[in-house]
């Protein structure tokens, strides 16, 4: 029995240290910068060699009389394994996060039937019901 788990343990230290064949290069950061207050607000960027590149900042905002909460700006690029180059830009506040991208997805337009439909609807109410 124990030579079995002896042998097992031995096949899974050897995996480990065996190279994997799809394995990614490490890639080299270009310029890295980073800003902590004590008021809390923080700014941060980076950009690396693949033509990666993020930044972010923030600071505390009142948003009620005894609540404060963080604002947050950003943006992120990249290019794709097939050259495409991507962007997006973020904010993150009391409204919740809005992102910005000409990647994001976008809705179709609202057919006017339905808006019609919708507009009626919000004329004529349903009859309430009698309370027993």
């Amino acid at each position: 029995m124990f030579a079995k788990l002896f042998i097992l343990y031995g096949l899974v230290a050897l995996s480990l240290t065996l190279p994997t064949p799809h394995a990614p290069e490490p890639v080299p950061i270009l310029e890295q910068s980073q800003e902590i207050n004590p008021d809390g607000s923080f700014k941060w960027n980076y950009q690396s060699e693949d033509g990666t590149s993020q930044n972010q900042q923030g600071q505390l905002k009142e948003v009620g009389p005894e609540e404060a909460g963080e604002v947050v700006e950003g943006s992120a690029s990249w290019v794709d394994p097939e050259g495409g180059a991507h962007q997006i830009s973020y904010v993150a506040d009391e409204n919740g996060y809005r992102p910005s991208s000409a990647d994001l997805p976008v809705a179709p337009e609202i057919p006017q039937a339905i808006i019609r439909a919708l507009e009626w609807i919000a004329t004529h109410p349903a009859p309430e019901e009698p309370t027993k």
